[in-house]
């Protein structure tokens, strides 16, 4: 008696009101992922390109500063620099953050 009829008849069914509710979510989480995640593959996959391509005679900068040349680089996982005459310092390559200069391919001095 106190509700009207017309107005109990105008509740929707609910089929389009959470597609509507749910959008802006999905939005967010494109936006957040053309913005931080795709852009952050695209680094780690480069610095992964720029790591196996270290060799001897290129100067790289590490994450705690130390520049220096790749005098010999151990396996995959390690490399040798040199940060001031004889003085030489094994780090591990992924610490590398910059190349800054290639060095000229290494001659074989066995063969000659």
């Amino acid at each position: 008696m106190f509700i009207s009829p017309a107005f109990a008849q105008g509740a929707p069914a609910g089929g389009g009101d959470f597609l509507i509710s749910i959008l802006p979510f999905v939005m967010i989480f494109v936006i957040i992922y053309f913005l931080i995640i795709r852009p952050q593959q695209k680094r780690v996959k480069e610095h992964k390109e720029m790591v196996a391509g270290v060799r001897r005679g290129d100067t790289v900068v590490t994450n705690g500063g130390l520049i220096g040349k790749v005098t010999k680089v151990t396996d995959d996982h390690e490399a040798q620099i040199e940060v001031a005459d004889g003085v030489r310092v094994k780090i591990v390559r992924q610490m590398i953050s910059d190349v800054r200069s290639k060095g000229e391919p290494a001659k074989d001095d066995a063969a000659t």
